[in-house]
């Protein structure tokens, strides 16, 4: 595992953050006879807003509830605050969780699902109504007080779901892929309310999510998961420009995945694999700017950008260029800026200018 021990960007020192960090140590569970988490390590600092981010199955959901307390590892330490929290049930840690099928109640207004767990545990009804009333205008949600789930929009039943858990003052907010259930477009203005409350509040917090760009866009570090051990433990810059391992490269962005090695500026037959990002693959109509003769084979928009598939005389890449795109056919030189070699599926160097 490569940890990161980069401070949070979250502004304030530890003693202005709300709550305390989360400490994971050894954690380990196999369910039906299959491990499922091995040995698992991570530190989230007070205030931190972390991603686990992995594929369907690498145990990302089954980290995050037994951070929860709903279910219960074979072996490890779960701390919140210093505190050793392994032996409570989820109503006894100071931590809330909001569930990725929101799990709102159909027949209860807006108001009473976020008062929920405070009337369960029997508080005065003058301090459920002063709290929830905090809780949804933390999330712009008052004018919808007394309205009932099925007539709210799907971002609105979701920040009924985050004031539910905000309510009940936890020290650990834990989010199971909050934005899921959301169109595209709705997605990004959620997440991006998620961010601004939790650095508004300055609450440590864990998401899960198998979005890469969800995970980059809100998060001060990322673990990423595979095959329930965390690949990395960094910035998402540093995943993005220094991944630890191959399987962090592919899963981070896009890229050229390409068996052999570089020399003389030429992809060659060798041991080992090379990983080169799209926007490191710089094609110019020039045949004589540097690089290698190349063709564009197919031009794919992409909003601000547009991907090229260039054909070269030793190998196919695809490049992203801003601005006009050549023409399908157009000839020219591609030249390689940077690049990673991987070997065993570790990064063991990066390269430049081939």
């Amino acid at each position: 595992m490569t940890t990161d021990t980069t401070e949070s960007r979250t502004a304030g020192s530890g003693a202005e953050r709300a709550g305390g960090g989360l400490d994971i140590g050894g954690l380990h569970k196999a369910l039906g006879g299959r491990t499922i988490i091995e040995s698992l390590d991570m530190v989230v600092h007070p205030g931190e807003l972390v991603s686990l981010l992995g594929p369907s199955g690498c145990g990302k959901t089954t980290t995050l509830r037994m951070i929860a307390g709903f279910l219960t590892p074979d072996a490890g330490s779960i701390k919140v605050g210093g505190r050793e929290v392994v032996h409570l049930g989820p109503e006894q840690r100071p931590s809330a969780m909001v569930f990725q099928n929101y799990a709102l109640w159909p027949h209860m207004t807006v108001a009473k699902n976020v008062g929920f767990p405070l009337k369960l545990r029997k508080r005065p009804k003058a301090e459920i109504a002063e709290r929830v009333d905090a809780a949804l205008e933390l999330v712009n949600l008052m004018h919808h007080k007394d309205s009932r789930p099925a007539r709210i929009s799907g971002g609105e039943q979701q920040r009924t779901a985050l004031a539910r858990a905000l309510v009940q003052e936890p020290e650990l907010l834990l989010l199971d892929e909050p934005l899921s259930n959301l169109d595209a477009k709705l997605r990004v203005k959620v997440r991006e309310d998620i961010r601004e409350i939790q650095q508004r509040l300055g609450i440590t917090t864990v998401i899960v999510t198998h979005d890469q760009e969800e995970a980059m866009s809100v998060s001060d570090r990322i673990a990423v998961m595979n095959n329930g051990k965390i690949e990395q433990f960094s910035t998402p810059a540093e995943l993005y420009s220094a991944p630890a391992t191959e399987f962090v490269a592919t899963f981070i962005g896009s890229l050229n995945r390409l068996e052999g090695l570089i020399e003389d500026g030429r992809v060659v037959a060798g041991e080992g694999v090379i990983g080169i990002r799209p926007e490191d693959v710089v094609f110019s109509p020039d045949p004589h700017a540097g690089g290698v003769a190349a063709s564009v084979q197919r031009v794919v928009p992409r909003g601000h950008f547009a991907e090229l598939h260039l054909r070269r005389a030793d190998v196919e890449l695809r490049s992203y260029v801003t601005g006009a795109p050549p023409a399908v056919g157009a000839q020219g030189s591609a030249r390689i800026a940077k690049w990673l070699e991987f070997e065993d599926g570790r990064l063991v160097r990066q390269g430049g200018q081939a």
